[in-house]
């Protein structure tokens, strides 16, 4: 079972010639996500109605993980502690799972190297090849332009659950 893109589509030619970084294979990534025992998410929101909510309350609610908040501008988060950065936490995570616009991945890669983490996951639609590239030369795992809770539920039969169909987020302006 696959999720590419077919190579015939526009997309896919479009993205197959700005892009020729690849990343951990889905088993590789299956992997990650059954050995990893914490997870740092990075730009964490205190907003209920932001993607890094929903992945937070499902890492939170359908997960073993320990799950740890990193945002400079919160005190908790999904009623836990809200850390100011990765230095600041409690334990090493197993991933790092970032929420942060592409220019700010390089940093952010920066940061989980000082720290001694093994695996950066940076979300979907997130891309920076140069930080990814860098990251790997570093020794880091890299999975870039992936969304772990999809991934997690995708390899734990789990894709119904949480975020998917639920009226909560809509492209549908409200009083219509």
């Amino acid at each position: 079972m696959t999720c590419e893109l077919p190579s015939s589509s526009p997309l896919a030619k479009l993205l197959k010639s700005q892009r020729t970084w690849v990343g951990p294979s889905a088993r590789e990534r299956q992997a990650i996500l059954r050995s990893a025992k914490s997870v740092a998410v990075v730009g964490a929101s205190p907003n209920p109605s932001r993607s890094s909510s929903f992945v937070g309350t499902y890492l939170q609610q359908s997960t073993d993980l320990r799950v740890y908040f990193v945002n400079p501008r919160a005190d908790t988060i999904l009623g836990q502690k809200a850390y100011p950065d990765l230095a600041s936490l409690p334990e090493v995570p197993d991933i790092v799972d970032v929420f942060r616009k592409a220019a700010d991945i390089p940093s952010v890669v920066d940061e989980v190297l000082a720290i001694g983490a093994k695996t950066i996951w940076v979300q979907l639609g997130i891309y920076n090849e140069d930080a990814a590239r860098h990251g790997e030369e570093q020794g880091l795992t890299v999975v870039m332009d992936r969304c772990m809770k999809v991934e997690h539920a995708r390899f734990n039969g789990g894709l119904n659950l949480m975020g998917f169909d639920t009226g909560v987020i809509t492209a549908k302006k409200a009083g219509r």
